[in-house]
């Protein structure tokens, strides 16, 4: 099973690399080390999705957000994102989105952006991975972040408490969504909310991204926006890692920070205070938040 994964870890990787170029089937297979078939059988079962809904959905995604951002001819875009033909380009994003792209480019409503997350194994699995990472020593990185009043356009579970059972319960194309939003102060986050911001009957994980107190913008169906005052953050963000082991990157940083005392430096955690984790990518390392007083 841990060559399948790595197989179908390489064909993603090799797919982010050449988004904007021809990838054959063939291409794939050689990177995974398997016949093209078993390369495509593999793929669908990890990701499910065949390697070309895959790559159609990941550059329809990453076209939009493009257009969002403006200054671009749309014929251009198709042109650098593999399409054949502006009218082929339009045909895929307005079926894709539900809006043409011209458009989209002129109302930047959110959308449902495809989020291309890599194959791990199960996450039980993983735990003998975690104890060991933290028994290592870990360099955590500090900071105090002031954060203005500010509106949170978030989407609401069930009785989830992390991001798997939230995924379980709402799926995961909330983020996606969320990343489409043009006037977005940040990435999107996970959020653990306090009892204060929760309503009956929902969870306290949420997904959510913040937005400027003066926005005045679609909220997608589905989701809400609620007021954040101003408040302190304190932010903590582990060392890069593969990405394969996210989750003992994420358990290891949350040890070290359950040990972390505010109080060293003059503050306190903030009873009944929001908390937020970022996209783990591992790159730059794991980072989550908490608010202080």
């Amino acid at each position: 099973m841990d060559e399948h994964l790595e197989a179908v870890r390489r064909m993603q990787q090799y797919i982010e690399d050449h988004l904007k170029e021809q990838i054959a089937l063939t291409q794939l297979s050689k990177v995974a080390g398997y016949s093209p078939w078993y390369s495509a059988k593999l793929f669908k079962e990890m990701t499910g999705k065949t390697p070309f809904e895959y790559i159609r959905l990941l550059r329809l995604s990453e076209s939009a957000l493009v257009l969002r951002d403006g200054g671009v001819k749309i014929l251009d875009v198709a042109f650098d994102f593999v399409f054949d033909s502006h009218e082929g380009f339009t045909r895929a994003f307005s079926k894709n989105f539900g809006i043409s792209p011209k458009q989209y480019m002129k109302e930047t409503p959110p959308i449902g952006l495809f989020t291309a997350y890599p194959v791990i194994e199960s996450y039980k699995s993983n735990q003998e991975g975690v104890k060991d990472m933290a028994k290592e020593t870990m360099v955590v990185f500090s900071q105090v972040v002031e954060k203005p009043a500010r509106k949170l356009i978030l989407k609401r579970g069930i009785k989830a408490d992390e991001y798997f059972s939230y995924c379980e319960e709402v799926g995961c194309e909330v983020w996606g969504i969320l990343t489409s939003i043009k006037e977005a102060l940040g990435e999107p986050m996970g959020l653990w909310l306090p009892r204060s911001l929760r309503t009956k009957d929902t969870s306290e994980y949420v997904q959510g991204v913040e937005v400027p107190l003066d926005y005045s913008g679609l909220v997608p169906e589905g989701f809400e926006m609620i007021d954040l005052p101003d408040t302190r953050m304190m932010v903590f963000q582990g060392e890069p890692y593969d990405d394969e082991i996210f989750e003992q990157a994420i358990m290891a940083l949350r040890q070290a920070v359950e040990k972390y005392d505010p109080k060293l430096y003059g503050f306190q955690w903030k009873d009944e205070g929001v908390k937020f984790q970022m996209e783990p990518q591992g790159y730059r390392g794991y980072i989550e938040g908490r608010e202080i007083v």
